[in-house]
């Protein structure tokens, strides 16, 4: 089991808001790597919705980096990598719509396929509610929820979890 997971969170409705990102590296199922950062999103505008959610407002990342100006690191830690996410749609979103925002180059980074998405792996074992705090307390997996790398890291558990009982379902072949 080896993958990355990763997590944003944005400032507004529109997905190259991203203000925050948390990624998480597994090799051979042990996290390995963590890393997390604020991100100064268009005109460090923030939607009231969005800051209620995840606490994060424009006095947080009024000296952050840019998207494209942290780009390299998130584009060094995803390259070639198979990448896990809960609800895998608005992750993978968020990041291709920064990086065409921004006007960078996404080669290398699968985002023209779905990635694995432990929304829909937990709702295929049969679980519902599937929320990634539903999922985190029904494994015991500690989250502080919409904080970008707590959230990483509850979905690269949550993730090793749910591919251990898929693969205890799997019939063995003799």
């Amino acid at each position: 089991m080896t993958f990355t997971s990763i997590d944003f969170e944005t400032a507004t409705y529109k997905s190259h808001s991203a203000c925050a990102v948390g990624i998480v590296t597994v090799e051979h199922g042990i996290i390995t790597d963590e890393y997390y950062t604020l991100i100064q999103p268009p005109d460090n505008f923030y939607s009231y919705h969005n800051i209620q959610v995840h606490g994060i407002t424009s006095k947080h990342t009024a000296n952050a980096d840019a998207f494209d100006e942290l780009y390299p690191e998130i584009y060094k830690r995803l390259l070639h990598k198979n990448i896990v996410a809960h609800n895998e749609s608005f992750d993978r979103n968020v990041l291709k719509n920064c990086i065409s925002h921004y006007g960078l180059s996404s080669k290398g980074l699968s985002l023209h396929k779905n990635w694995q998405c432990t929304v829909q792996v937990s709702r295929n074992l049969g679980y519902f509610p599937n929320k990634l705090s539903d999922c985190c307390q029904r494994f015991n997996i500690p989250l502080q929820h919409h904080e970008a790398l707590s959230d990483a890291r509850a979905c690269a558990l949550l993730y090793l979890k749910l591919s251990e009982q898929v693969d205890s379902e799997r019939p063995v072949l003799s």
